[in-house]
């Protein structure tokens, strides 16, 4: 069976129940989108990664041994692009056993790590709302080590392997997150 996007959602919500992690996933496919089109990739192939990344994060109870192993199983009715669910398995390099090594591996895991930076950060200022946060803003954050201390500013940093430096893709990723901003409580 094709696993087009109203497919993916359905999925994404019969695995996932915990609202904050369904806005992380869409905030995700966003940002995806957004780094898909800097780069010259397939919008929909970077975006679909990015939505199912977390599939089985409730399932696997985000065990960091074996998150990201399973949704390939979840998704093994489905003729999805084998790119996809290399991405997806690699997005956690530790239930992999493997490092990242290809240029949709680093942007699903950078893009989907800074995305929390962001939200974090969102949080933080008075209204609470996207726009009224700044790249320069996320990139000062990513220097504060207590701030928001479980997002890996390592892993954000594998922008830089892609060939975009921070300061962009603080820009890429907030840009392609306003227009959901509302689907995602920001």
């Amino acid at each position: 069976m094709e696993l087009n996007r109203d497919i993916a959602l359905r999925l994404l919500h019969q695995y996932v129940k915990n609202e904050k992690m369904i806005f992380h996933c869409l905030a995700s496919e966003a940002v995806l989108r957004g780094l898909a089109r800097k780069l010259g990739h397939d919008e929909e192939k970077w975006g679909m990664a990015g939505l199912l990344h977390d599939l089985d994060v409730e399932i696997t109870n985000a065990d960091a041994t074996v998150h990201g192993t399973q949704t390939e199983i979840l998704l093994k009715d489905y003729n999805l692009d084998p790119e996809i669910l290399d991405a997806i398995r690699m997005h956690n390099e530790f239930s992999s056993g493997k490092e990242r090594s290809a240029e949709f591996q680093h942007a699903l895991a950078a893009g989907e790590t800074i995305t929390g930076l962001i939200f974090a950060t969102t949080y933080v200022y008075p209204d609470k709302k996207l726009v009224s946060v700044k790249p320069k803003s996320v990139v000062k954050r990513m220097k504060e080590k207590m701030f928001a201390a479980s997002v890996s500013r390592e892993t954000i940093l594998e922008c830089e392997k892609i060939g975009i430096p921070i300061d962009e893709f603080a820009a890429i990723s907030i840009a392609a997150m306003m227009p959901i901003a509302d689907q995602i409580g920001l």
